[in-house]
């Protein structure tokens, strides 16, 4: 999944953006359990780009919801 940026995610409607928590936390989850499983992640950098995908698309959610 490429880097999602906060100008995306604010034009994406809340079940869109649901969708996509969803897909990173799989990912994420993904990840964390290869690595448990005694393997290498692929890119080293990978967790942390998801976690911060996953924190930009938790703080448009929160400011969609303050909005109203």
């Amino acid at each position: 999944m490429t880097e999602l940026k906060a100008k995306k995610l604010k034009e994406m409607s809340k079940e869109e953006l649901n969708d996509t928590l969803k897909k990173l936390n799989e990912s994420l989850m993904r990840e964390r359990a290869s690595v448990a499983m005694g393997g290498a992640p692929v890119s080293p950098g990978k967790m942390r780009s998801i976690r911060r995908q996953i924190a930009r698309v938790r703080t448009v959610m929160s400011l969609e919801d303050h909005k109203k």
